[in-house]
C-alpha cells in the first residue's frame, strides 16, 4: 500500500501509479496524514511532492519530515500537465473563477490574469475537480490532471495550460524502514541530509566547507527555522554521491565539528531526469 495526499486523480496519485503499478495507491486528507500512515506502518511507502520547477519548493514538507522518523528510500520526477477543466459544454470565455491547489494555481498564473480568471485557493488540484463536477456552475472551472478530469467525468478545455513548458514536479518516496541501497560502481546516488548549525559566526560557511574539501557537489540547500525557535537554522540538503563513499564520509565527518545535530535521511538512486535534464539545459546553453 501506497499512501498520498488529495483526491483520486490527484498527481500524487498519477505519480504512484507511475512508479509502482501493482500496489495499491490510497488517498489521505493532508501531508501530514499521509506521513503519520507510514510512521504507524498502516502504509508501505508516501508519496510526497518536495518541489516544482515553477512554483519552487513545498514549504510544508521540509517542516514535517523533521518531526517523522521516516527515511527517503527514492526519488520520482514526474512531467506535470495542467489541463483547465469544466463542465461539459463549457466554452473558455463562460470561465470567470477557476479552482485549485495554490501550487498549480502559482503554475498557471500568467494564464489565469491573462485571461482574467479570479483564483480560489482549494486543498488539491482533484479535489478542485470534484468540486466543479458537483457545482453545476458552468462559470467555475479547475485546473487538474487528465486522469481528475476522466474520473469526475468533466471536459478539458484546454491542455498544457501552465506558464512554462517542461514543469515538473519532484516526489521523495518515504518509508519507515531505512533502505540504503549497495554502492554500485557507474550508479548516481543522491543522499539526503538535515543538520542544525549552532548559533555562532559563520556556522553554515564552516558547515560546508568539509563538503568542498572533500570535492562533495551538493545539489539542494533548504533552510528553515524549527518550530519555536529564532535563533537556530535547520538545514535540508541533497548531495550526489552514496553515504558510504569515503568522500561522503569525510564531509559528514566534518560536518560533525561545527552543528548540534546530523539526520541521514536516506540514500537512493538518482532519478534519470536528473542527468537528461542537465544535457538539455547544456545543449540549449
Amino acid at each position: 500500500m501506497i499512501v498520498y495526499q488529495g483526491h483520486e486523480g490527484a498527481y500524487s496519485h498519477l505519480a504512484c501509479k507511475h512508479v509502482f503499478p501493482e500496489k495499491n495507491a490510497r488517498a489521505c486528507a493532508s501531508f501530514h496524514k499521509a506521513m503519520l500512515e507510514v510512521e504507524a506502518g498502516t502504509a508501505e511507502l508516501a508519496m510526497i511532492p518536495v518541489d516544482n520547477s515553477t512554483a519552487g519548493r513545498v514549504e510544508e514538507i521540509y517542516r514535517l519530515i523533521p518531526e517523522m522518523s521516516l527515511h527517503i528510500v527514492a526519488e520520482h520526477f514526474e512531467a506535470v500537465n495542467h489541463c483547465l477543466v469544466g463542465l461539459p459544454g463549457t466554452a473558455l470565455e463562460q470561465i470567470k473563477v477557476v479552482h485549485s491547489h495554490p501550487q498549480a494555481l502559482a503554475q498557471c498564473k500568467d494564464n489565469i490574469t491573462r485571461l482574467g480568471m479570479q483564483a480560489q485557493a482549494k486543498l488539491d488540484t482533484a479535489g478542485a475537480a470534484l468540486e466543479i463536477s458537483q457545482m453545476a456552475d458552468p462559470t467555475h472551472a479547475a485546473i487538474s490532471s487528465r486522469l481528475a478530469a476522466e474520473l469526475y467525468g468533466l471536459s478539458i478545455i484546454q491542455e498544457n495550460f501552465q506558464d512554462k513548458a517542461g514543469n515538473t514536479t519532484r516526489f521523495i518516496i518515504l518509508s519507515h524502514e531505512e533502505q540504503i541501497p549497495p554502492m554500485e560502481p557507474g550508479v548516481d546516488y543522491i543522499t539526503s541530509l538535515l543538520f542544525k548549525v549552532r548559533n555562532i559566526p559563520a556556522s553554515l560557511y564552516k558547515a560546508l566547507g568539509g563538503f568542498a574539501t572533500n570535492g562533495v557537489n551538493l545539489v539542494k540547500l533548504e533552510s528553515y527555522m524549527p518550530g519555536g525557535s529564532l535563533n537556530a537554522t535547520q538545514f535540508h540538503v541533497d548531495i550526489e554521491g552514496h553515504v558510504h563513499s569515503e568522500s561522503l564520509k569525510l564531509a559528514i565527518e566534518e560536518l560533525t565539528f561545527f552543528v548540534d545535530e546530523v539526520r541521514v535521511l536516506g540514500t537512493y538512486r538518482s532519478h534519470p531526469f536528473r542527468s537528461s535534464n542537465v544535457h538539455r539545459m547544456t545543449a540549449e546553453a
